[in-house]
């Protein structure tokens, strides 16, 4: 019999992350954890991916939701294929706990080259939001990591200013050598981003993700089919179910991609949903963590490889956290890799402390 209990801790930065939403300095994760009593030491473990202002669960009552479905999971009542499409962090967990469960506990949730150690995901260098020197700093050291693909932030600081760094990347790399995707996580406004777009396209950027706030879906369509760059959608498929609109909005905004958070939309297969979808619309995408620890990575990595899709993803480099918990993933330049021979430390699981860094 399945039985489950859940695990708070928190975990801090390595440098205060500055989102365009706020900055974190440390970051508050639930995990949930299943165990079969027939085979008490198989642990499946899955992560609640909140992030502070987005996740459509960020909101009072999460703590009382997740303790309600531990309660119905322990007196043998709950349906694991009950749809928490309200709940999307929860549903991330309990699907991801229960792929862990299923594999002995192994943290082997889909078994493949890269978790053997044979192959690797290229992943895109995310530059943090900062001033012009520290945005600078952040480009050159990505570049001598490596990395053939930059992701920056844009619409944070003077975007005159913005602007005059992504010129001098391109200028020094041309659009072979280097792909440049910004985010604008909504800055612009439907007037003002016809003439950023029309800026961004000189320099050969890749694409650029969420030009203007999310439901604004007639303007947002309006700019992906007049766009000189290819425009990307993000927190606009928060909160779409079912799957009448996500198709819905796909067949309105037509995107040239979408990017898909499984922490954020639901989980794995409600990913799975969004990219039948989009490919049957010929809608490129690719796959992104948000500010999840390496268990949630673990997952989403492992995932990811899977679906054979040979584009840069947005993936963590597992050293997002100063107490991180240590796992097999593991950077080396802009491959994302996961050395078999290298241990979980799960003792955060079994200590008896309260759960604080």
């Amino acid at each position: 019999m399945i039985k489950a209990t859940t695990r708070y801790y928190e975990f801090e930065f390595q440098r205060p992350a500055v989102t365009s939403r706020n900055i974190l300095a440390r970051k508050a994760v639930y995990f949930l954890i299943l165990y079969d009593t027939d085979n008490p030491k198989a642990v499946g473990i899955g992560e609640c991916s909140l992030f502070p202002g987005l996740s459509m669960d960020d909101v009072d009552g999460f703590e009382k939701k997740l303790s309600k479905i531990v309660e119905q999971i322990n007196i043998g009542k709950f349906n694991f294929k009950t749809s928490l499409y309200e709940w999307p962090s929860i549903s991330f967990a309990l699907e991801t706990a229960l792929k862990d469960l299923t594999n002995s506990g192994s943290k082997i949730l889909f078994p493949s080259a890269f978790t053997r150690g044979e192959d690797s995901i290229s992943i895109n260098g995310l530059i943090w939001i900062g001033d012009k020197e520290e945005l600078t700093r952040q480009i050159k050291n990505k570049l001598k990591e490596g990395f053939a693909c930059l992701k920056l932030k844009i619409g944070t600081i003077d975007f005159d200013d913005e602007y005059e760094i992504l010129s001098h990347i391109r200028n020094t790399y041309s659009r072979d050598d280097l792909e440049i995707r910004v985010d604008a996580n909504g800055a612009f406004s439907p007037k003002e981003a016809p003439d950023i777009l029309n800026l961004l396209a000189e320099l050969e950027i890749h694409s650029i993700e969420q030009p203007i706030m999310p439901s604004q879906i007639e303007e947002m369509a309006v700019i992906c089919e007049k766009s000189p760059i290819p425009v990307a959608l993000d927190e606009e498929l928060i909160g779409k179910y079912p799957v009448e609109n996500k198709l819905q909005l796909l067949r309105i905004i037509k995107p040239q991609y979408i990017v898909l958070k499984p922490g954020i939309l639901g989980g794995i297969k409600a990913c799975e949903e969004w990219i039948r979808l989009a490919e049957k619309m010929n809608i490129g995408w690719w796959i992104t963590s948000s500010l999840e620890t390496n268990i949630g990575l673990n997952a989403i990595a492992q995932w990811t490889y899977t679906l054979n899709h040979s584009v840069y993803h947005g993936l963590s480099t597992g050293k997002l956290f100063k107490n991180n918990i240590d796992s097999p993933i593991a950077l080396k330049g802009e491959k994302l890799y996961y050395f078999p021979y290298k241990k979980w430390d799960l003792s955060l699981f079994t200590s008896k402390s309260k759960g604080y860094a």
